[in-house]
């Protein structure tokens, strides 16, 4: 039979006397020679010229993603010498065949060893142990205006302590609203100190590794007054540029009190200056739900509004001048106006990771115009993801990071490959009059919002537990505002400050910021607006990441494993068993989930903000929409003066022992005996006492046949700057079970028992 014909006529299968290829697919089956040839193509075309560099940063990224799943602190100079080694070797074989793996293996061990030394150079003490009060002498390098409280860091100089010598460089202080000294000022005070907050289960985010690499060793409060002394020093260029930028940012804050007031007025600054404490609980939380959170945050789309508003501004007003348009590079001119404006709001919304990463993209794109180079293409996107997580390579496990690269990832991969498939026939006359209309310019908006949204979806159900289902819509409404309206007319009022005219502006901007909290309200208020998710591990977050990668950067048919990946991840994360029992790292509060499915609380976790935060984090990763005050959390909870008992699905009790008369009747009737206490040696329940939570930190359990398998924020042998290890550790930390024979217990009888039988 000729080849043609084997390929299109079907016939017995198996063939007789055909050779089975591998147990399965007779050797002669037509369809694999054919996909094999395919998936080579397409291998092929994805390892074409200029498709290496954007797969770069994600290597990068690799390796610092492997630096902070380390049990213990890698050995930096180790560390350099196989980056140094593997990065020459792939200079060396820069023509050879395997220069591609070669490349990317090198990359992974340079983001290792940048990561690795990020961390050396940022070292500094951690408190380990509350200090109830410490005098206190510095500098204040930052402070913040919060709803009701205010925050500064402080910049310690001297630190008396009565536990002894305790060596802090920075601590983070919490103060009575309106009393924050000044940026700049050397103060004196007493407070009371506290361990940065870590994880408050296990699996979520450490904002103590935050607070370690912005080099503040503790927070707290101030106790009595602050003293404004005479400092030892000027403080350095630093502080004095930190006290003028602030300076600004207050002066900015005043001028648009004066016009606008309450949410409108704090979204206002906070658009402008970065500081959006000051925004009520519940237009902040209407804006998360509503899927306008983004809008608070200053990111790309806020750079890059600015950066296009005194682009497209300058440009206008150059070329009405004919001499300048005929003769100069006048796009060249506007790019570079907008390049400065670009960097004048980066260090007046104080530069935080996001908005360095939101600078870095504008400024790559900005500079390809002016090299006449195309500007939004996957490689400025490498590009500025290098920048990034080179000098913050922290920035990487942080929310806004994974965020904002995921949406602009999504969005390079529409402009690049959506778009031109999408409008591929615009002389079509249905498309042309759709296009008079602005269809075209609702549809690419619709399109944009849709993508960001997709491609930010997993982080956001991983860090916050929610997703927002009406996000395009919410977008729709109010990002046209947003752009045309509030965002020019703030910039247009700091223009116009100096000259005492910017009244008018900040109007436009609250009847701008108006429109935004009513969508925001209203998209919110809608029915099944707010999307729970429960707490997964960070397994179906890599490979949901995995997806996201392998659908915006592959161009062949190949691109559709993502989509495989994410489904993967999808049903990963929602198969994810949630804990039974969880326990504070204070021990002071406990979580039961009884025979309703549900979370029930022992314990005075009702008391402080602190506790409240506690919480909500809890409620949130239990995809739980009750309130921290909602009394149904106390429901089939059973308290007196000795401790609380409370009652798991399949009946066991689970015990917190508040006082000792409290352990020999919880030990005889609970599966679980939770106690700052020691426990009795012949205990009949499984223990987990104040040691134990000293050193893992808070615990998750989950009910298993003989006991609770465990999962704590600290296991053992993790040994890391921000999180260190505490000594005394023990074998089987991993588990609470009972012993395999039973527990010696003392036979002797009591003489009065004796006495009795007498």
């Amino acid at each position: 039979m000729a080849p043609g014909r084997m390929q299109g006529v079907a016939g017995t299968w198996p063939p007789r006397g055909a050779a089975q290829a591998g147990g399965f697919a007779p050797s002669g089956f037509a369809a694999w020679p054919s996909l094999l040839d395919k998936l080579r193509t397409w291998l092929r075309a994805e390892a074409g010229a200029g498709r290496l560099l954007p797969w770069v940063p994600v290597a990068f990224g690799t390796g610092i993603a492997c630096y902070f799943a380390a049990e213990r602190e890698p050995v930096l100079p180790v560390a350099a010498a196989a980056a140094t080694v593997l990065c020459a070797a792939a200079f060396l074989l820069r023509r050879h065949k395997v220069f591609p793996i070669v490349v990317m293996i090198a990359a992974v061990a340079a983001g290792f060893a940048v990561a690795t030394w990020k961390t050396a150079r940022v070292a500094h003490g951690v408190l380990a142990r509350p200090i109830y009060s410490v005098s206190i002498s510095g500098f204040v390098e930052t402070r913040d205006i919060r709803a009701r409280t205010d925050r500064f860091v402080l910049r310690v100089v001297s630190m008396e302590s009565p536990r002894g010598p305790t060596k802090l460089e920075r601590v983070r202080l919490s103060v009575r609203k309106g009393t924050a000294p000044a940026v700049g000022s050397f103060v004196e005070l007493k407070a009371r100190l506290l361990p940065p907050l870590g994880p408050l289960r296990p699996g979520a985010y450490d904002f103590g590794r935050d607070m370690y690499f912005a080099g503040i060793g503790a927070s707290g409060f101030v106790m009595g007054s602050i003293k404004t002394a005479v400092p030892p020093d000027s403080g350095g260029w630093s502080l004095r540029y930190a006290a003028f930028m602030q300076g600004l940012r207050d002066a900015i804050d005043a001028r648009i009190g004066a016009v606008l007031d309450g949410d409108r007025r704090a979204i206002a600054t906070a658009l402008l200056t970065g500081r959006r404490d000051a925004i009520t609980a519940p237009v902040n939380d209407a804006m998360f739900i509503s899927g306008l959170g983004h809008v608070l945050s200053i990111s790309g789309y806020h750079m890059a509004v600015v950066a296009g508003v005194v682009f497209f501004a300058v440009r206008a007003l150059l070329a009405l001048i004919p001499p300048l348009t005929v003769s100069f590079p006048i796009k060249k001119w506007s790019a570079v106006a907008a390049l400065l404006a670009a960097a004048f709001y980066l260090l007046l919304s104080g530069a935080e990771v996001a908005t360095q990463r939101s600078f870095f993209m504008t400024a790559v794109v900005l500079i390809a115009i002016m090299v006449d180079r195309r500007a939004v293409t996957f490689r400025t996107l490498a590009v500025a993801a290098m920048i990034v997580l080179t000098i913050a390579p922290e920035a990487l496990v942080h929310p806004s990071f994974q965020m904002s690269f995921a949406a602009t990832l999504g969005l390079v991969a529409l402009i690049q490959i959506g778009m031109p498939h999408l409008f591929a026939s615009p002389d079509n006359s249905a498309t042309a009059r759709v296009a008079l209309w602005g269809g075209r310019e609702i549809a690419m908006l619709a399109l944009a919002s849709l993508v960001a949204g997709l491609a930010t979806m997993p982080y956001a159900a991983f860090h916050f537990h929610r997703v927002t289902p009406y996000g395009v819509i919410a977008n729709l409404a109010a990002m046209p505002v947003v752009s045309a309206l509030v965002m020019p007319a703030g910039l247009l009022g700091m223009v116009a400050m100096p000259f005492g005219f910017d009244g008018i502006f900040w109007k436009l901007m609250g009847w701008g910021i108006d429109w935004m909290i009513a969508v925001a309200q209203w998209v919110a208020a809608m029915p099944g607006s707010i999307g729970r998710m429960a707490a997964f591990g960070t397994g179906p977050l890599v490979a949901a990441s995995i997806g996201i990668i392998l659908l915006g950067l592959l161009r062949t048919p190949l691109r559709w494993s993502g989509a495989a990946a994410l489904a993967g991840a999808v049903v990963w994360a929602l198969a994810t068993p949630q804990p039974d029992i969880l326990i504070s790292a204070d021990g002071h509060t406990v979580g039961v989930r009884g025979r309703d499915g549900r979370l029930h609380l022992i314990g005075s976790a009702r008391g402080s903000t602190r506790d409240s935060f506690l919480l909500r984090e809890w409620l949130a990763a239990d995809a739980d929409g009750r309130p921290a005050a909602d009394p149904s959390l106390s429901a089939g909870v059973s308290c007196d003066g000795a401790g609380c008992v409370a009652q798991l699905a399949d009946g066991g009790l689970v015990a917190l022992a508040l006082r000792p008369d409290a352990l020999a009747d919880d030990c005889a009737r609970a599966a679980l005996l939770v106690t700052a206490r020691q426990a009795p040696a012949a205990c009949g329940a499984l223990v987990v006492d104040q040691e134990r939570l000293r050193r893992q930190g808070a615990l998750a359990l989950r009910r298993v046949r003989d006991g609770f398998a465990v999962e704590a924020v600290r296991p053992r042998g993790v040994d890391r700057p921000w999180s260190s290890a505490v000594a005394g550790g023990m074998e089987g930390e991993a588990s609470l079970t009972r012993p395999a024979t039973p527990r010696a217990v003392d036979a002797t009888p009591s003489e009065a028992d004796l006495q009795v039988e007498e």
